[in-house]
């Protein structure tokens, strides 16, 4: 299963520009492992400052990349969003970042499920940039039912 267009994201994630960190889901198994892409352009918000000359994508929302493909592959996986339920980042662990990531590449976010406690999901995740390993990190997400 793969998602072809933003619509479908957009009607899954509440983020929005320029907070929205996922152009397009290459895969998806449900209840097992997602596939995202990222396109990193000259034109993101964060290029001005982070840095000036050499501008590199902040571990912070590289993380967040991780945790919006997370929510996808939760909300696919469980059909959380017909069931009222919004899914929040609860945790990070061991999170590294191996390399820069710039504008022109192209971020591979690769989130597979670990397990599931109540409504907290443990996922592993990593990107991926020309098949190199960028990030990686393991994330938990809780579902909250209304808008907490």
């Amino acid at each position: 299963m793969h998602l072809k267009g933003i619509t479908q994201i957009l009607n899954l994630l509440p983020h929005r520009y320029p907070f929205l960190l996922v152009d397009r889901v290459v895969h998806c198994e449900p209840g097992k492992s997602i596939t995202a892409m990222k396109q990193l352009t000259a034109n993101e918000p964060w290029v001005e400052g982070h840095f000036p000359g050499r501008p590199m994508m902040p571990g912070t929302l590289v993380i967040e990349a991780m945790a919006q493909a997370a929510g996808l592959l939760a909300f696919l996986s469980e059909n959380a969003s017909s069931k009222g339920l919004s899914l929040y980042l609860a945790g990070v662990d061991q999170a590294r970042i191996h390399r820069d990531m710039l504008p022109g590449d192209r971020l591979d976010i690769e989130v597979r499920f670990l397990s599931a406690i109540r409504q907290v999901w443990r996922l592993a995740a990593r990107v991926r940039v020309d098949g190199e390993l960028a990030a990686s990190a393991e994330l938990m997400c809780a579902a909250r039912h209304g808008q907490e």
